[in-house]
């Protein structure tokens, strides 16, 4: 099985800075800021000082144009900061969900012909991995394909996939079963049931829609 792990996205990639700083311009819209309550009441505080500061330069009222200038400017980096910083998450999200995606083609999986230790398998590659085939997954292997745990117990690494570097056991029956396409197996083996076609999976869906589904930071 393949070993290619994603390649590290840095948060610090011109390509995501520059996007992302698109993005937060877009984001200063009132109809997308709304959601976010805090930030839109400081988005229309904002408004009101910078309208204050215009009319203390042009002598219509009295107030200090310094501090109303200040003022406005301080909120209106907050409100930037705010947004760019989740444009910026989003768009790391989106690189490593691609990284994890173009990964996952060169994945190799061990495709069982029955769901027990020690059966014969034939070795393919993670895209000819159908709904309920059944994979053989050892220490150091990644994870072809989403599925659930339906015999033994491993140790995996999901910070690919999560960001969360503390690896998790991931063993059949309870509610710690399911395993995410794209992790790595630590330590032991476990044979898995693929529970989503190609095209379908958590790869394809953080693509295409942000993540939806497991988490995704």
């Amino acid at each position: 099985m393949s070993k290619h792990a994603p390649e590290p996205v840095s948060i610090f990639d011109a390509r995501i800075m520059k996007s992302a700083l698109a993005d937060s311009l877009k984001k200063l819209d009132p109809r997308a800021l709304w959601r976010n309550p805090v930030m839109f009441a400081v988005e229309i505080a904002s408004l009101i000082t910078l309208v204050t500061f215009v009319m203390s330069l042009t002598g219509a009222n009295r107030e200090p144009a310094l501090f109303t200038g200040l003022v406005s400017l301080w909120l209106w980096l907050t409100v930037i900061f705010a947004t760019f910083s989740e444009a910026l998450a989003e768009g790391r999200g989106k690189a490593r969900a691609a990284s994890l995606r173009k990964t996952r083609t060169d994945v190799k999986a061990k495709r069982l012909q029955k769901p027990e230790f020690g059966t014969p398998f034939e070795t393919v590659s993670a895209n000819e991995l159908r709904k309920d085939d059944y994979i053989l997954v050892e220490a150091h292997d990644m994870v072809a394909g989403d599925g659930d745990v339906i015999a033994g117990a491993a140790l995996v690494n999901e910070a690919a996939v999560t960001g969360e570097s503390a690896p998790v056991v991931r063993e059949s029956g309870g509610d710690r079963s399911a395993v995410t396409g794209g992790t790595t197996v630590i330590a032991n083996a476990i044979i898995v049931r693929i529970t989503a076609n190609p095209g379908e999976t958590f790869l394809f869906t953080a693509c295409g829609r942000r993540g939806r589904g497991r988490p995704f930071p």
